[in-house]
């Protein structure tokens, strides 16, 4: 089943998202590789895909998992989580329609 896990980030994470990245980055391309990511990618702080040091409000990962254990279980382990960026984060199934 897929899962959307919704992250927010604490305010003025930028420095602390960038020492973090290549770690976070790397259990996502495993996921992808995996054949199980659907997709994923931060929330920029103001309008542009290139935020500068605006910076990220959070991330929106949709993958497959077997369970919502487990889903939760892999989103307990992010990097992100460690290094202080993330001041919260919620998983529930997701149900894709379209496309």
């Amino acid at each position: 089943m897929l899962y959307a896990i919704i992250s927010e980030d604490v305010k003025d994470s930028l420095s602390r998202r960038l020492e973090a990245r290549p770690a976070h980055l790397d259990r996502l391309n495993t996921l992808q590789q995996q054949g199980r990511l659907i997709l994923a990618g931060p929330h920029p702080a103001i309008d542009s895909t290139d935020p500068g040091e605006a910076g990220f409000t959070g991330s929106l990962v949709v993958a497959e998992f077997n369970d919502l254990e487990q889903a939760q279980t892999w989103a307990d382990a992010d990097p992100y989580i460690s290094a202080g960026v993330y001041a919260n984060v919620i998983v529930k199934p997701f149900k894709k329609v379209l496309p």
